[in-house]
């Protein structure tokens, strides 16, 4: 066993150094060898190292197709596919060794692994200069903040490290609380928000500025009802001119240029392109999720609107897709699930909702709904299999939404419309802000305010879990006939079980908690 986890090591390690990545800033011309006597002999070398990291986020496991999304987003109240697919995670059909989210495991801890491991390199490299070495640590802080946020969400307590132990340690690893981890992540990200700058241009796009640590240090806050503390890093970022709320909601998704997919409104995204020529992990298939599949629409697709002999509905679709360079090539996996399709469910007057969901396109009826904030039809720029559209981790709007609740719940909603009417002012024409709501009116508005604001956007079922709300909802949601999370649903499956490969390989992972989180 010990071999085997020194060659994923060694391998992974060796992936990470080689790695020129897909990202504009890893797109750079960095030929220097890499020293093994002398691990990171100048600035180029370790930051060859750091953007091998963010290649991992770009795994098909994590953010590049339905890795992470698959626990994110499924099996609550805003996305569901457009067939019997992907059942045992929407369902709630996870057991040990199946759907447990092995894979994902598996590259959040190489983050977790690798960073350790580099942070020990540059931190007091001589080698480097200063500000090579802030940006580089500052980066690899938050990295691995990231990799233990989504760690502790989705599994609870977890094996913790902060240097890379030896291979015989790593073995037999326990779990550790989530919160000894989580506090000290916290404190890693402050540090991280000191190193990094505050913006970037040009070709280093997409790196972790020190508002992407602020970011994530709020969630850290937020999950913890630490509601001061997300307050202050929330007012920091608000308070700061670096980031501002586009005008237009639709705007805020517009990925529709390759060469102009960042905005002001975006504060930390994995980057896509589709160059493939280099990585295959370059693109991103994740659109094809979201982008229908042209055997399915539109609605009534094989009448034949002129009569016998005629073309088809769907011919006649394909051929208007033709002409404006389009096609429906996609998989549709995440489509809306009725209920938040459904414009009633909606306040009357939100401008967020034609941005948000497609029932007709073209002139055609579809047969399902779509997100059309998500879906990207360019055959020519956004291919099949070959997307270059970035994953929107944070941005501002979420920002003021979570100011908002934390204002609320320290002091009642007196100082917490500011933060969320402005998100709403865009929303609505005329505008409708909110006033006159006690604190649990407040709250329980802000439940659907973020759907309505943030649906599709990997933050939904995180959400229903902090609240303590997701079995209520998941039980009353409307879903289509081949979709029945409501049915299976069980108080334990707000977390996944240790996947089985791990418990197997490390029985000491079970040491304190042999039910597995409830799965045995």
């Amino acid at each position: 066993m010990k071999k085997f986890i020194l060659y994923r090591l060694c391998i992974s390690l060796l992936a990470v150094l080689m790695a020129t990545g897909c990202e504009e800033f890893l797109e750079e011309d960095l030929r220097d060898q890499v020293s093994t006597d002398n691990f990171f002999n100048n600035d180029a070398e370790a930051q060859l190292a750091v953007n091998g990291v963010y290649r991992i986020l770009r795994r098909g496991s994590l953010y590049r197709t339905r890795g992470l999304d698959n626990y994110l987003q499924n099996g609550a109240d805003e996305t569901a596919p457009s067939r019997n697919v992907n059942g045992n995670i929407h369902n709630y059909l996870i057991a040990e060794g199946t759907a447990d989210g092995n894979g994902t495991w598996g590259a959040l801890y190489e983050i977790v692994r690798n960073t350790s491991s580099f942070l020990t390199s540059i931190e007091g490299n001589e080698s480097l200069s200063e500000e090579g070495r802030n940006q580089a640590t500052g980066e690899l802080l938050f990295l691995r903040a990231l990799a233990y946020f989504h760690l502790t969400n989705l599994w609870g307590d977890v094996p913790y490290f902060r240097e890379l132990l030896p291979l015989e340690e790593l073995g037999v690893l326990r779990r550790v609380s989530k919160e000894q981890i989580r506090s000290d992540m916290k404190e890693d990200l402050a540090r991280a928000f000191s190193l990094l700058p505050n913006t970037y241009t040009g070709s280093n796009l997409g790196r972790a500025s020190k508002w992407a640590a602020a970011s994530l240090k709020a969630k850290y806050h937020l999950f913890d009802r630490e509601w001061q503390a997300a307050l202050d890093e929330c007012q920091a970022i608000i308070d700061d001119d670096t980031h501002e709320l586009l005008e237009n909601f639709e705007d805020v998704f517009d990925q529709s240029d390759p060469a102009n997919q960042y905005n002001d409104e975006q504060i930390f995204v994995v980057d896509f392109t589709n160059d493939n020529s280099v990585f295959g992990d370059a693109v991103t298939s994740r659109t094809d999720d979201y982008n229908p599949r042209l055997r399915d629409e539109p609605s009534s697709r094989n009448q034949r609107p002129g009569g016998p002999n005629t073309p088809t509905r769907w011919q006649l679709l394909q051929d208007t897709l033709d002409t404006q360079g389009e096609e429906m090539n996609g998989f549709g996996w995440a489509i809306p699930v009725p209920e938040l399709a459904d414009q009633a469910n909606w306040q009357p007057g939100d401008l967020r909702y034609e941005a948000t969901i497609v029932q007709e396109y073209l002139g055609f009826e579809l047969q399902f709904p779509y997100f059309r904030k998500m879906w990207n039809l360019d055959r020519i720029n956004s291919p099949r299999s070959l997307h270059p559209e970035n994953y929107v981790v944070f941005r501002l709007a979420d920002t003021y939404l979570m100011a908002a609740e934390a204002e609320n719940e320290l002091n009642g909603p007196n100082n917490a419309y500011e933060y969320v009417n402005i998100v709403r002012e865009r929303a609505f024409e005329p505008d409708q802000p909110w006033s006159g709501m006690s604190q649990q009116e407040f709250r329980e508005a802000l439940y659907d305010e973020r759907k309505f604001e943030l649906c599709a956007e990997g933050y939904r079922r995180m959400d229903l879990i902090r609240w303590g709300i997701l079995l209520d909802v998941v039980r009353s949601v409307e879903h289509r006939p081949w979709n029945n999370p409501g049915d299976n649903i069980q108080p334990y499956h707000v977390l996944l079980p240790i996947p089985l490969e791990e418990t197997i390989l490390n029985p000491n992972l079970l040491e304190g908690d042999p039910s597995n989180n409830g799965y045995r």
